[in-house]
Formats: C-alpha cells, sequence, structure tokens
C-alpha cells in the first residue's frame, strides 16, 4: 500500500491499512512517515504506535462496532421480516406501500417495541427489505440555471 486510496474503507480495509503500519513501525518508520505513507494524522499514527508498544498487534485488529443492542430478539428479526413480506394491507393498512411510519406502526403494535422511523428505514435497509435510496445529486454539486439565448442584436436610433 503506498499511498492510501481517496474514498471510505470499509472495516476490514481499516484493519489492514492499522497492521501494514504497524509492520513499518516495528521495522522501524518514524511515525511521520507511516502518517504520510498511510494517509492519515501524525495523531493516528502516534496512537497506532502507542497501542502497538502497550498491547502488541492485538490492540490494532478491528473490534466489533459499539452501541447499543438491538431491541428485537433473533425470532422477532425473522417476525419483522415475515411481516414486511406480508405486506401493509396485513397489518392493518389501506394501501400496498409501507413507509416506514406505518412500518413502525405495525412493529410497535406486533412486538410492543416502538422505534423512530428514521431508525426503522435503518433496519428495513439492515435486514435487506429495501434498498437505501440514492441522493439524486451528490452533496456539494451546485445545478446551475441554463444558459440564456443571446438576446438578439436590436439597433437603437438616436433622433
Amino acid at each position: 500500500m503506498e499511498t492510501a486510496a481517496q474514498g471510505i474503507l470499509t472495516r476490514d480495509e481499516m484493519e489492514s491499512r492499522r497492521l501494514l503500519a504497524a509492520q513499518d513501525l516495528q521495522l522501524g518508520s518514524r511515525q511521520s512517515e507511516v502518517a504520510r505513507k498511510y494517509g492519515v494524522s501524525r495523531t493516528t499514527a502516534s496512537r497506532w504506535h502507542r497501542s502497538l508498544r502497550r498491547k502488541g498487534v492485538e490492540a490494532l485488529r478491528k473490534r466489533r462496532a459499539p452501541g447499543r443492542p438491538c431491541r428485537l430478539t433473533g425470532e422477532q428479526r425473522d417476525g419483522v421480516i415475515e411481516l414486511y413480506n406480508a405486506g401493509p394491507r396485513a397489518a392493518g393498512f389501506d394501501t400496498d406501500r409501507w413507509t416506514t411510519m406505518r412500518f413502525a406502526d405495525a412493529i410497535s403494535t406486533r412486538f410492543g417495541i416502538r422505534y423512530d422511523p428514521d431508525h426503522v428505514g435503518r433496519i428495513m435497509h439492515r435486514l435487506g427489505l429495501r434498498e437505501r435510496k440514492q441522493n439524486r445529486r451528490p452533496r456539494g454539486v451546485i445545478t446551475l440555471p441554463a444558459p440564456i439565448e443571446a438576446l438578439p442584436e436590436t439597433k437603437i436610433s438616436v433622433a
């Protein structure tokens, strides 16, 4: 890995980068060289070096991401998938389209667990029930209006 590629890295790629950096640090590379080579700040390279010295290579391996555990059990998650596949009409709604608000209400009714509709969208995505919507245009891109047609030349006569 000569230089870090621009963009977002997966957890596996980040772990790989840390372990490669650890090898370089163990072989005597300076923290500033490691930072430059792997496209990270000197502070990050210093933190990696400190972890490596104190706890060894295992400290640089990926760990389970922290966060609140899911309130749904595995059996309930299966039930959520069944609920989704049965459709909104089966859950008492009068149309065939799930919205995150409706799905949150259906989960609450069936399992007694209340979720914010935004979070229900993430649950649906995680369970493979829907694709995430892509923005219509990338962030930071400004759409300019179409150019104005050239005005016809007019002659002004001075009397």
